[in-house]
């Protein structure tokens, strides 16, 4: 293992093409698509270290292949590394996932990842024919192959959920020589020990509350990976929250709350938290300690600076779009991230 960088900088999205609260009307897919591209490759010449896309197969998304996404913007990116954020490993096949990463790898010359999660939505189990009852143990069992595959050329393997592989091999091979597979994880500590005893990166959600009160996870993940051999050290620890940039926080701030509220709103009716989303919730979030980052540069590098402060983070990903904020406006936050934040936040942490 190599030592993790001091602190890396990028960011993540769903795709999302939710309705615009105040016209109803819902962006293309096509346009996310093309779109995302010229985010990775602004992302890329303004010094941004990873910029990742997770996966959904829904009507509000347009992200369900991410790796399509992401090689459409790697032969245009020199340095930029190019993330899954996350791969649905449950209801996915690892041999698909490892061969699709591996295919970005070679294009962009050895800057693919894969993150790898369960998954918060659950979409993917009943399209790909999977039942929900098998959901921890699916995972368990499609990470164990994901993980051979990148160690070996032939791989032998046997499962209970997909059927045996007899000394065959796995193609196109990663310029890496083991290419990166990070643990996503929603904040459980199965998650975080999971990810410390194979040794693997670690990427929490935090998407609401405080997150100092990761800590404890952080702590776990870190013993677990002591006691099974690991050096904690050189184990990286990524931190994944949603955001906006703009010249000033009153004007971020309000750009941000609509596309905010409704998604969380939408969300809500889901899953069944039984109340709206209101601005002195959205205040309360976007506070230093709060789970939000939201604000001008100077305001959104002084939460990252705290945030690994409390948790000892070396990469972070701000979710910069939930679709309905102008094109331009997203352009110009991600240039403010690079230029403005980064330095900011590169400069404080190593002087620490």
């Amino acid at each position: 293992m190599t030592e993790p960088a001091v602190m890396e900088i990028g960011i993540s999205t769903f795709l999302e093409a939710m309705p615009n609260p105040v016209s109803g009307t819902p962006l293309r897919h096509a346009e996310r698509l093309r779109n995302a591209v010229e985010e990775i490759v602004l992302a890329d010449q303004v010094g941004l270290d990873v910029y990742g896309v997770g996966e959904h197969h829904r009507a509000d998304f347009a992200g369900s292949a991410p790796a399509v996404v992401l090689a459409a913007a790697a032969a245009m990116t020199k340095r930029i590394r190019l993330t899954s954020a996350v791969t649905v490993l449950s209801s996915d096949d690892p041999v698909r996932v490892y061969e699709s990463f591996s295919t970005l790898d070679g294009i962009s010359n050895g800057r693919a990842e894969i993150m790898a999660g369960r998954g918060s939505f659950i979409e993917s189990f009943p399209l790909f024919g999977y039942s929900l009852d098998d959901y921890n143990e699916l995972f368990e069992e499609k990470l164990e192959l994901l993980l051979a595959i990148r160690e070996s050329e032939k791989v032998t393997w046997r499962g209970g959920h997909r059927p045996a592989i007899q000394n065959l091999g796995v193609y196109p091979r990663s310029v890496q020589e083991r290419l990166p597979v990070w643990i996503a994880s929603g904040g459980t500590p199965e998650s975080a020990i999971r990810a410390g005893v194979l040794g693997l990166p670690i990427v929490f959600a935090i998407i609401g509350g405080m997150p100092e009160r990761f800590a404890p996870l952080v702590d776990l993940y870190k013993r677990a990976a002591a006691q099974a051999g690991h050096d904690p050290s050189k184990l990286s620890i990524a931190t994944h929250s949603h955001g906006f940039i703009a010249d000033t926080i009153d004007y971020a701030a309000d750009m941000f709350f609509p596309s905010q509220q409704q998604m969380m709103n939408a969300l809500g009716r889901e899953r069944g938290w039984g109340q709206d989303y209101t601005r002195d919730v959205y205040e309360s979030a976007r506070s230093l300690q709060g789970a939000l980052y939201v604000g001008d540069s100077e305001y959104v590098a002084e939460k990252i600076i705290l945030l690994h402060k409390n948790l000892g983070i070396n990469r972070f990903f701000l979710h910069l779009d939930v679709s309905t904020i102008p094109h331009r406006e997203i352009l110009h936050a991600i240039e403010l991230l690079g230029t403005k934040v980064a330095p900011i936040v590169r400069k404080e942490i190593a002087k620490a």
